[in-house]
């Protein structure tokens, strides 16, 4: 993770006089993140046009957007809706995201053209995963890199400053291997998601508790190691050093807000109590690849943790844009958990076995499940308009292989999750006529405030349908 973005503060704004969510935070000493209270937004923000603002709603609520990426494709039998529309029947991969269907868009028709293999030949899950959120073919060489500024990191640019982090990168890889990966293309492209410039990727983190530190470390840098000094030495959370301040400033906030706050310092315990205990269990069994401390022994845990802390990132306004690589394209994982032993990209060459078909419609429902229960809690957490944080949020769950078989990329298996503060058209299945992925994503920008961009990657235009 780029550590340099803990330095970035957010720009000074006038404040109305009265109490302020800043007070708020100084109060505490600036040591924990908070969640953003209708009490404390700033009035001149309540009823704004989202024209007027970057990453804001109508309502003035903060606007987010996560890129969530899942390997290999799906198989496409069982992954599209029969039926377009608002009264779609969900596949019998995406059975599992039954109770968040009106929150959903099911895009099908987009593509990722910068992936195709033209004159390079192989090595299509490099160009797959490294070209999904940039729409910029890749230069195909192990030392000389050159991709594409990923839509993230433009949002970043943009929005960055109004939060104490630009963006947020997550992994569940905890393998970061160099030189050649996919049939001659440097690994810098298979194992990130995001890019700052072409040569430069953002490196994701994967250990939790590196994460959780970064967002929610007490104190300052020049305070925080004493603080963690003094949490391991008396075996306190974080919170412990704040919570006496908090419950006294509890009768300055609304009833709303004081519950709010109630349930964003239970989770935040929780969290740690979760994370503490992954740490206990040890390293993943795998002797060939030892996992750093904080990384739970489960993958299903680690995907599960990972998103707690996105859902808190989003919750407390620490940052307004995230990826996640849920694991890198071509990746071949087995999934014993589910009775599924054989790896998972070695699966996804079937040729059409039915059997093979078969483990690998299970694996793409295996990581629906866990994006539903991500989608879950955001919708279980209010934000500071009364809206939920999924229903001010845009959410892109997708794979820059559409067909792990074939290789292809077009078609892809794209989810919108979100209503993009009441700005999007969540709970129908959608066929666009063959656009680049990159048409969604410069939508997407025009939401968080960015409309003077004429292009994006490849895009021929804005997604409009959406």
């Amino acid at each position: 993770m780029n550590r340099k973005h803990s330095s970035i503060q957010s720009p000074a704004v006038p404040q109305p006089a009265g109490f302020t969510r800043r007070h708020f935070l100084r109060g505490l000493g600036a040591s924990v993140a908070l969640p953003a209270f209708a009490s404390l937004l700033p009035a001149r923000l309540m009823g704004a046009s989202s024209a007027d603002k970057l990453a804001v709603t109508a309502s003035g609520a903060p606007l987010r957007a996560a890129f969530l990426y899942f390997p290999n494709g799906s198989i496409p039998a069982d992954w599209w809706p029969k039926k377009e529309g608002t009264d779609y029947e969900l596949s019998k991969t995406l059975e599992p995201l039954a109770q968040c269907r009106r929150h959903l868009q099911v895009l099908g028709g987009l593509e990722d053209r910068s992936a195709q293999a033209n004159e390079d030949g192989a090595g299509d899950h490099a160009r797959a995963n490294g070209t999904f959120l940039t729409g910029v073919r890749l230069k195909k060489s192990a030392t000389d890199i050159r991709a594409g500024i990923s839509i993230d990191q433009v949002l970043a640019r943009e929005i960055g400053a109004l939060t104490r982090f630009p963006s947020l990168e997550l992994t569940c890889e905890t393998e970061r291997p160099s030189g050649i990966c996919d049939s001659g293309y440097s690994c810098a492209y298979q194992f990130n998601l995001s890019w700052s410039s072409p040569s430069t990727p953002m490196t994701a983190e994967s250990n939790p508790r590196l994460v959780f530190e970064r967002l929610f470390g007490a104190g300052a840098p020049g305070q925080r190691a004493e603080n963690l000094r003094r949490r391991r030495q008396e075996q306190r959370s974080i919170l412990d050093f704040v919570l006496q301040d908090a419950r006294a400033m509890q009768r300055r906030l609304d009833p709303g807000d004081q519950a709010k706050l109630d349930q964003y310092l239970t989770g935040v315990r929780e969290l740690e109590v979760r994370i503490h205990r992954a740490e206990k269990l040890g390293d993943p069994k795998d002797p060939m690849t030892p996992a750093p401390a904080g990384v739970p022994a489960t993958y299903g845990e680690h995907l599960d943790i990972m998103f707690d802390i996105l859902t808190l990132a989003f919750q407390t306004d620490s940052t307004r844009v995230a990826t996640m690589l849920l694991a890198h394209d071509g990746s071949n994982r087995s999934f014993s958990d589910i009775g599924i032993p054989e790896g998972h990209h070695d699966l996804s060459h079937h040729f059409d076995n039915e059997e093979k078909k078969r483990k690998v419609a299970e694996i793409d429902r295996w990581y629906v499940k866990q994006l539903a229960s991500f989608l879950g809690k955001l919708e279980k957490v209010r934000d500071a308009d009364g809206h939920s944080l999924l229903h001010n949020s845009m959410i892109v769950y997708g794979s820059g292989n559409a067909d792990g078989n074939r290789h292809s990329h077009d078609n892809l298996p794209i989810i919108l999750a979100g209503a993009g503060g009441g700005t999007l058209t969540p709970g129908r299945h959608i066929q666009h006529a063959k656009a680049p992925a990159a048409n969604l994503f410069l939508s997407m920008a025009d939401r968080m405030g960015l409309r003077h961009l004429p292009r994006f990657g490849e895009s021929t235009g804005r997604l409009s349908d959406v």
